[in-house]
């Protein structure tokens, strides 16, 4: 019975000891944590989708450090000058995401008159990729259901094209969902709707012919770096070089 009631003792003790460990030694320590405070960089007026962010559009203030994301933006000068990826409201913070380098429809700017910008409806989830596209990726373009016989066909105009923007039915850049705040619902991000691609003139009204009379897939050909994906599209205009020597060549005999 001794025995029994000294191990209580003891045990008592120990809970006692662990208990002023916590209060004297770890609870001190995390109040200091959450009351830590550091500078970020907060919106003190709306800025639009695609509107350069200014000085005056932000500010540096102090807030709470205690569970801040790790990647927000905590200087003005990683701020001003960039582009807007979403609409920003008034007292937001910032994190990389919702922000861009580059205008939102800077590829409009690679347009020379060589090319044209073109776009094509994406009439399921699955001949979108479901949903994966995204711009400078490499694709191939499939027409089902075409004309009246209802074929399927693979134009060799049409083997390696290359993808500009994803786009949702309300207008918005689909692949900017990604950039939408962590607490946005799943089922609320819009599916794609439309791809813009960069074609050749020829390219565009084949495409123009295939939207009227079937239904366009896109097969995923290449993502990653610049140079490989220009070599696809380097193959895709040596087939019309190729195709017009021999038209000229037909004309000539």
């Amino acid at each position: 019975m001794k025995k029994l009631f000294r191990n209580r003792t003891v045990l008592g003790a120990t809970c006692i000891l662990l208990s002023l460990v916590l209060c004297l030694g770890i609870a001190p320590l995390l109040n200091r944590t959450a009351s830590e405070q550091t500078e970020i960089v907060r919106i003190v007026k709306d800025v639009s989708k695609g509107a350069l962010v200014t000085a005056e559009q932000v500010e540096t203030v102090k807030v709470g450090a205690y569970q801040l994301p790790a990647d927000i933006l905590k200087s003005a000068d990683a701020v001003i000058g960039q582009y807007a990826a979403v609409d920003l409201k008034k007292g937001d913070y910032l994190l990389p995401a919702k922000l861009s380098a580059t205008p939102l429809d800077a590829y409009l700017n690679r347009l020379n008159g060589s090319k044209q910008a073109i776009s094509v409806t994406i009439k399921s989830l699955a001949a979108g990729l479901s949903g994966k596209l995204q711009p400078s990726d490499i694709v191939t373009l499939i027409a089902s259901d075409y004309g009246e016989l209802r074929t399927t066909t693979m134009p060799p105009e049409l083997q390696y094209v290359e993808v500009l923007a994803v786009t949702a039915s309300s207008g918005q850049d689909a692949q900017s969902n990604s950039n939408a705040p962590a607490d946005k619902e799943e089922d609320e991000k819009e599916l794609p709707s439309t791809l813009t691609l960069l074609v050749l003139p020829e390219q565009a009204q084949l495409l123009a012919d295939l939207e009227n009379k079937g239904k366009l897939h896109a097969a995923l050909v290449y993502r990653g770096d610049a140079v490989t994906a220009q070599q696809f599209i380097d193959k895709q205009d040596a087939y019309f070089t190729a195709k017009q020597a021999k038209t000229e060549e037909a004309a000539h005999d």
